[in-house]
């Protein structure tokens, strides 16, 4: 099973390790896109961080997220730590990561790949330095960073798919750098967290945001936990069922789609 994760935002710091090798990280055939990115991203951000105000725009940063700037200019030097620790937020909180028993963290090590603006994907063990740069970024000489990864992906991707399942949570950003085609998008599936609540005496339905990624978090925590090793999106559903979700799948309409699964909760928290 390979499970696919967005990013977070906000980052943990890079901490005192030693700095990046962009040929250590997985996924081999991305490293030239990825010095590519690193090598511009760095231009970009070098000066004074309170007078770059071309960093601060091509980021998408606030005023008050001026020294994002200064950390993206260090990243060739800047300590690297396992992304599993870099990457924070309300869907790595409810993963928890740190407290996974040590088969369940072996799991994670085989199973998490985290996409990003920067890096492409990389797996939890990867050390990484903490850095700003999304996948909406357009940077001034590659462009939409999210178009710029499609070709890089495209070649990698399919054999880190390998020929299991494939549990796609990314928001949509981080989607259009790769989207499943062929006989791999028929062994994805994708996931929706719907609140439902009853009202009046009638079932309404409704997309969570906030939510819908700690319930993601608490998914995959779950399967790794449990061990549960479904190898195609119809197993993936009867497991999440025996584990206590309520899980409504919906297979493709066609083949060279992704199958659709829809977990419902009662509860956001």
């Amino acid at each position: 099973m390979l499970v696919l994760l967005p990013p977070s935002e906000g980052k943990a710091s890079s901490g005192r390790g030693a700095p990046l090798k962009t040929e250590s990280l997985s996924l081999p055939g991305l490293t030239a896109a990825r010095e590519a990115v690193l090598g511009e991203l760095v231009e970009l951000c070098a000066g004074d961080p309170d007078e770059n105000d071309k960093a601060r725009e091509v980021l998408g940063l606030s005023e008050g997220l001026r020294g994002e700037i200064a950390k993206n200019a260090q990243l060739r030097t800047a300590g690297a730590r396992p992304a599993g620790e870099i990457y924070t937020g309300v869907l790595y909180d409810a993963l928890d990561l740190a407290s996974l028993d040590a088969a369940a963290k072996r799991r994670a090590t085989r199973s998490l790949l985290v996409f990003s603006g920067l890096w492409g994907a990389v797996r939890v063990t990867d050390r990484i330095p903490s850095y700003r740069c999304s996948m909406g970024v357009k940077l001034p000489g590659l462009g939409a960073l999210s178009a710029y990864w499609r070709t890089p992906m495209a070649a990698a991707l399919p054999e880190a798919a390998g020929d299991g399942l494939v549990l796609d949570l990314r928001s949509s950003a981080y989607a259009a750098a790769w989207k499943p085609k062929g006989e791999v998008a028929g062994r994805t599936a994708t996931v929706r967290v719907l609140h439902s609540q009853i009202v009046d005496g009638v079932e309404k339905r409704s997309v969570v945001s906030h939510f819908n990624k700690a319930t993601k978090g608490r998914i995959v925590r779950s399967l790794l936990t449990a061990g549960a090793a479904p190898r195609n999106p119809a197993q993936l559903a009867e497991a999440l069922r025996d584990l206590g979700y309520t899980v409504e799948a919906e297979a493709p309409a066609r083949a060279g789609k992704a199958w659709a699964l829809d977990v419902v909760v009662t509860e956001i928290h």
